[in-house]
């Protein structure tokens, strides 16, 4: 909590360039690459950074092969490039992936026509991917026995990318990537609305969530980019835009794990909509739906539940189906759709695309960032970029790359010093890869520190949470670096366990009490009481409780 209080601190007393107001992929993105380009940024989100629908996403970086049926091929085209820069940016985070179609009898278009348009996706991401191939239904059985293919005409596979960790993590690490350039960022910092000022400074009315105190923050520049909130701080700012949003609700089902073969199965719905199957290490993630919603409070429903599952049994050949009891946990967010209202199109709803839009309102030194994905980040920073110095403020390092992996020799060095000390044996029997790489992935740079940390005390290399893969020196990490403020921060975003995981069983880990020590102190308990605070039919054991969890007769690990 130091990090966060003294950045607090800081927002009170300083006057930026640039105040963002949001914290998911655009605002993240925003401020990594201001704070990279030497613009002195502030950063701050109601909630925790990636909360809303940066948490809520497939996991997947596609080049937007949907917006093929729409014509829509020049955002296919910019969506394709995005995707390759991203996997040649980081390597060890977004990664390349195969996706099986399977076509059934009456759909709207013949297999071979559809295999014709992932070829011409795929010219158009620049072949930088795997060929895609047709296959027949026998072929499709053979590549996946999961699959139903008895009404199956014909199908095809082709490749697009996926983040190995979870897309809130991703979306962090531009946020720590800011922090470590010099921008001042907090979490559960609200704003209040805003005004211009005569002076030409924006003074933003801000409050501690967590505490309920109130202070200004000064900035030449706003950002809005609150996400599918972006309309509703316009409105406490006075500020009039050309682009609105429209709401799609989403929703995502984890199961246990379906198939081992490590691909995204693609089908179409009962009303002829993408939803996918999507491997999550031990778990399956699949979704979605796309429901039109009038705001971007949404929760899931029963209807949402079983739409998905009617879907997957019915294209599923599997011994039982899919039962609501197998539901391990659920993702549901809204897709912002950045729309022109005075356009007066009539475009359909479910036509409309994820493509970003960026309202500035030059004598305002007022920046609105709508719609967008996760895949177009890199395009929202330099776009933010440009629009800035549009405004009037220096860019004092223009050439910077602010983006990307460590450099090779850290790398090098890193994995160099990993195999002197032998640091794959202590790799989890459970594990899907081995620590180092893990650690390479998660933390870059940061890694060769824990790599002392269990030179000098080998304690800091064992298991912390029991069945999972998160060491203590991972907590003093996250507690130092990750601006950790309530437990769902950690279980939820920082790491995905919460997903993969049964809340219960979550509950009845002894690990999490001493990780719940290590990240919040004195303030332990109440943190652990405040995650489960939500289920009150369930008793809450007390930190200093030591017993063994009381369902001994579910033995299973914890993974994610």
């Amino acid at each position: 909590m130091q990090l966060r209080d003294s950045n607090i601190d800081k927002l009170a007393g300083e006057t930026f360039d640039v105040l963002i107001i949001g914290g998911g992929i655009n605002g993240a993105s925003a401020a990594a690459a201001l704070a990279g380009k030497g613009v002195k940024v502030a950063l701050i989100d109601r909630g925790d950074f990636a909360g809303g629908t940066s948490m809520q996403s497939s996991n997947l970086v596609w080049g937007g092969i949907k917006y093929m049926e729409s014509y829509d091929f020049a955002l296919v085209r910019k969506l394709c490039k995005s995707r390759n820069h991203l996997i040649e940016s980081f390597p060890s985070t977004v990664q390349e992936i195969r996706f099986l179609t399977t076509i059934t009898k009456g759909f709207r278009y013949h297999p071979r026509f559809l295999w014709s348009g992932a070829w011409l996706y795929w010219l158009m991401g620049n072949c930088f991917t795997k060929i895609p191939r047709f296959l027949t239904p026998k072929a499709i059985k053979n590549r996946e026995a999961i699959i139903d293919t008895q009404e199956a005409v014909g199908g095809f596979e082709y490749s697009d990318a996926y983040l190995h960790d979870n897309d809130a993590r991703f979306v962090f690490n531009f946020v720590r990537t800011s922090l470590n350039h010099g921008a001042v960022a907090a979490n559960y910092v609200e704003s209040q609305g805003a005004e211009r000022k005569d002076d030409g400074c924006w003074v933003t009315q801000a409050r501690d969530v967590m505490t309920g105190a109130t202070f200004d923050i000064r900035a030449k520049v706003l950002i809005n980019a609150a996400g599918p909130w972006v309309d509703q701080h316009n409105t406490l700012s006075k500020q009039e835009t050309a682009h609105k949003h429209a709401y799609s609700k989403g929703i995502h089902l984890i199961v246990p794990r379906l198939t081992d073969n490590k691909r995204v199965l693609a089908f179409f719905d009962d009303e002829g909509r993408l939803f996918f199957v999507i491997p999550m290490g031990r778990r399956t993630c699949i979704g979605t739906t796309d429901t039109r919603m009038e705001n971007p409070e949404v929760h899931v429903t029963d209807e949402d539940i079983q739409f998905v599952l009617d879907n997957i049994n019915k294209r599923l050949d599997m011994d039982k189906p899919i039962r609501r009891e197998d539901i391990i946990a659920t993702r549901c967010g809204v897709r912002s759709l950045a729309i022109k209202p005075s356009s007066g199109g009539k475009r359909d709803f479910l036509q409309l695309s994820r493509k970003h839009a960026i309202d500035t309102h030059e004598d305002d030194a007022h920046i609105s960032i709508f719609g967008g994905k996760l895949t177009d980040c890199l395009n929202v920073g330099e776009e933010v970029i440009a629009e800035v110095k549009r405004l009037g403020v220096t860019i004092p390092h223009p050439d910077y790359r602010w983006y990307g992996e460590s450099p090779e020799p850290v790398k090098r060095e890193f994995f160099h010093q990993a195999k002197l000390m032998n640091l794959d044996a202590l790799t989890p029997e459970e594990s899907v890869e081995y620590l180092s790489t893990r650690l390479w992935r998660r933390y870059g740079a940061y890694a060769l520190a824990m790599l002392e940390a269990i030179r000098e005390d080998p304690r800091q290399g064992e298991l912390l949470i029991e069945g999972t893969e998160y060491l203590r020196c991972e907590l003093l990490q996250a507690k130092h670096r990750e601006m950790i403020t309530k437990l769902e921060d950690f279980l939820r975003r920082r790491s995905k366990i919460s997903l993969v995981v049964e809340r219960e069983t979550i509950r009845q880990s002894p690990g999490l009490k001493e990780a719940c020590k290590i990240l919040f102190g004195d303030q332990a308990q109440a943190r652990y009481e405040e995650y489960f605070a939500d289920a009150p039919d369930q008793p809450t054991q007390s930190l200093s409780d030591n017993a063994e969890p009381h369902n001994s007769a579910r033995s299973e690990t914890l993974q994610w």
